[in-house]
């Protein structure tokens, strides 16, 4: 009797709580052409239209036009560089950049009074572009424990609150400090020190769920767990590969790198499931040439690979590189490069006595044919780089097959030369940098020495929580405090309901944001919004307007300053409010001079210099035209693997078993174009040919017909990882160019599908690339599932 009322206790209090999901509804789904080129004049007109839309027409054209400029500010949407002389003067944006600048320049406002009118409950009754389409906040703003109405609070109290809620714990790792990737470096560097004398590493970072594979893989292979090239590079290359990487939705500035590699000679390989449009060809809107012949072709060789069968496409072109160099000894390989800066070279070989061209074909999806092509182009060629996103870092086994990238090149020599490398395309605009200042859940000890000496406390070793960890910590009760230094967290995390329902047991959830999002209405039992500057605000103190910095995908550090006047005089920036919590928190106990940071950028930047290696005279250099590159050993000096004297290893790995059942589909979540991370600016798909609607699957249509669904059918999603029954109701059937028994859908829609244990080896990230799913007819009885996996989700850990 007692587990009965448990149970109904349990089941009415969560039909009580907001929804943490978009509403199960569908809009009116239009089906258009597919384009076979990205940007040009839509894309203008998609980007002007926003600032139409944000009521901010004057305002962000006046920003446009500084933004990505020397003297002006840093996009706030991904982290592409820019040139490093000249830059356009029509402007260094792309369409998904001047989106988000839109959203900051809004003057759409989020009042105190707002909150008094709408609950957190008639809020996530809406879906995340109508939360995210109110504007800017204004005042920070308090939830207290059983209210439903977020009310006004004053700076000082919100530091006293969290400041109460921190020293209340029984230990400092009962506290997680979030970060997302548009953090300045000023900001980050703060963030970690207050986290680090707090007494705690754990950091989860935005990078735990986008890249953390890169570094993974990279790291005990060239050194370093970044990039490798720079913007000339793809000027001067003769081979770029492009795999498990969208350029014309994810980085749109990056078709304008490969146009003019493709100008000087450069031949493209595209690597995907879909044929996307920013793959195959590239529109500039600043070429009117461009505009009249309907662009550039980029691609050269689209090879349609399975989802997951990346592994067997790279075993395949080493497989054939090795039977073109016994051909032609000395003419494939440099076995120079190979014998000075390499380890491991023979058991590498060794292994492919056992693999074979026909089944490595049928594994990765690619026709032979497709194969031979890639691999000649390859063949007699020194300068290749090979470029990612998260179609390979998303992948259970995402480190592996990045490492494989890797084999490739120190094969060929390619590596730490003009035109040749590695380029991970990270996401947010600063998460490279975020990393960099040592927001890191497992910080290194040096890293840890350097802090320790220069500022005398003695700082925590113990590694901290990831993202996936924080997540079944909260969940335990582990973690009963969570400061977000931005993001959405609900909405960027796998798993919906068990991370919702973690999320619902914290003491206190602090969201430090530029705008409203679900993860101010999937809250603690007390919740802060703390209202911030965006990357083009003005940020006056003290009578002076300051400078941040970033780092971009290529090592690059350069200063950024906004431009606008802030929609309110009650915003704290970032650094500042690291600063006052740090000052209220802390108190008289810390050893750190947190009021001079408070008052100062420039002192902030000066002890970075002297805690982080290659940021000497960093306020000299960070205002020098187009900033600094940081050192980076591998491409500077091919100094790869400390530990093997400077080397390189040559891995070895598996192709893994990817099994389906006969009802099973493989499902990768991706992103729309009206889209960046969680923040939806639309609701359209236009390369993709969708309109007006975000609950599609993708399907082969040899999968529909054998599976007796049409085109345009409803159906409801299914995964059932760890023996749990997942389910995302309402979807509506695409046909598409896509291999059979695999499916594309969006995020985070589809969030709910990703088991938390569903994680990558060794980087921990949620393997959103590789979801085992069912498809059944839509069921008008679904919903009642959906309150079972809310009650299961509660009560049981996966």
């Amino acid at each position: 009797m007692e587990d009965h009322n448990k149970k109904k206790e349990i089941e009415e209090s969560i039909r009580k709580e907001p929804d943490a999901e978009n509403p199960y509804t569908l809009l009116d789904l239009k089906l258009t052409h597919v384009e076979k080129a990205a940007a040009g004049i839509p894309a203008v007109m998609a980007a002007f239209s926003d600032l139409f839309e944000e009521k901010a027409p004057v305002r962000g054209m006046r920003a446009l036009f500084k933004m990505n400029q020397m003297g002006g500010f840093d996009c706030p949407s991904c982290a592409w560089p820019d040139p490093d002389d000249e830059r356009s003067v029509l402007g260094e944006y792309c369409e998904n950049g001047a989106k988000a600048l839109a959203e900051e320049a809004t003057t759409k406002k989020v009042t105190p009074e707002f909150f008094k009118q709408n609950s957190v409950y008639d809020l996530a009754k809406l879906d995340d572009y109508q939360i995210g389409k109110m504007g800017r906040l204004t005042d920070p703003m308090y939830l207290p424990q059983g209210a439903i109405h977020y009310q006004p609070i004053t700076w000082e109290n919100a530091f006293k609150k969290i400041a109460e809620h921190l020293n209340a714990l029984e230990s400092p790792d009962e506290a997680a400090f979030y970060t997302s990737g548009r953090t300045s470096n000023e900001a980050s560097f703060v963030y970690q020190l207050f986290a680090k004398e707090f007494g705690t590493n754990n950091m989860p970072d935005c990078s735990n769920m986008c890249h953390e594979t890169s570094g993974s893989a990279l790291r005990p292979t060239i050194g370093i767990g970044k990039g490798t090239v720079t913007l000339e590079d793809f000027y001067e290359a003769e081979v770029i590969v492009i795999i498990g990487q969208n350029p014309g939705t994810n980085a749109p500035r990056m078709m304008s790198a490969l146009a003019k590699g493709k100008k000087n000679g450069a031949k493209i390989i595209a690597v995907n499931p879909l044929p996307e449009a920013g793959l195959m060809g590239f529109i500039n809107p600043q070429s009117v040439k461009d505009i009249l012949k309907g662009g550039v072709q980029l691609a050269d060789l689209y090879l349609p690979v399975k989802i997951n069968g990346d592994m067997a496409l790279l075993k395949a072109l080493e497989l054939l590189l090795i039977e073109f160099e016994k051909k032609n000894p000395g003419m494939v390989f440099d076995k120079d490069f190979i014998n000075e800066k390499t380890v491991g070279y023979d058991d590498f070989i060794k292994q492919f006595d056992h693999y074979n061209l026909d089944e490595l074909a049928v594994l990765s999806g690619v026709s032979k044919e497709g194969l031979y092509q890639a691999a000649e182009a390859i063949a007699t060629k020194k300068r290749i780089i090979f470029s990612w996103g998260m179609g390979l870092t998303q992948q259970p086994n995402g480190v592996d097959m990045i490492r494989e990238i890797l084999n490739i090149l120190l094969l060929k020599g390619s590596i730490g030369k003009p035109g040749a490398g590695v380029c991970p395309v990270r996401g947010h605009s600063n998460v490279q940098g975020n990393r960099t200042m040592m927001i890191d859940e497992k910080p290194t000890d040096e890293q840890l020495d350097r802090l320790e000496n220069f500022y005398g406390f003695k700082v925590p070793r113990k590694h901290g929580y990831d993202v996936v960890r924080a997540i079944k910590a909260i969940h335990e009760e582990k973690v009963k405090v969570m400061f977000c230094m931005g993001g959405n967290f609900i909405s960027a995390t796998p798993d919906t309901t068990f991370t919702a329902n973690a999320l619902r047991k914290l003491n206190l959830l602090v969201s430090v944001s530029t705008k409203l999002n679900r993860g101010h209405l999937v809250h603690g039992k007390e919740a802060l919004i703390l209202p911030t500057y965006g990357r083009s605000d003005k940020d006056i103190v003290n009578g002076e307007i300051q400078i941040v910095s970033t780092e971009n995908s290529m090592g690059v550090v350069q200063d950024s300053k906004g431009m606008l006047d802030p929609v309110s005089d009650n915003l704290v920036n970032e650094t500042q409010i690291v600063c006052r919590m740090a000052m209220a928190t802390l108190g008289e106990r810390s050893v750190v001079n947190w009021q001079r940071y408070h008052d100062s950028y420039d002192a902030v930047r000066d002890d970075i210099e002297q805690c982080i290696p290659g940021f000497e005279d960093y306020n000299v250099r960070v205002r020098q035209k187009g900033g600094f590159y940081l050192p980076n050993a591998a491409r500077d000096k091919q100094y790869f693997s400390k530990e093997l004297g400077g080397r390189a290893p040559f891995t070895l790995t598996e192709i893994p078993d990817n099994n389906l059942a006969p009802d099973e589909y493989m499902m990768a979540t991706t992103r729309t174009h009206d889209q960046f991370n969680t923040t939806i600016y639309g609701l359209d798909d236009r390369y993709r040919g969708i309109k007006n609607e975000r609950r599609v699957v993708f399907m082969n249509q040899n999968d529909i017909d054998k599976a007796g669904f049409k085109a345009g059918d409803k159906v409801d999603l299914y995964n059932y990882d760890d023996g749990i029954e997942r389910v995302a109701p309402l979807f509506i059937i695409v046909s598409y160019q896509i291999p059979e028994k695999n499916t594309v859908t969006y995020f985070p829609e589809t969030n709910v599908l990703v088991s938390v244990n569903n994680v990558v080896k060794e980087s921990n990230m949620p393997a959103s690339k590789y979801v085992k799913i069912k498809i059944k007819k839509h069921d008008p009885e679904v919903y009642k599932k959906v309150d079972e996996m809310l009650y299961k989700g509660a009560v049981q850990k996966p």
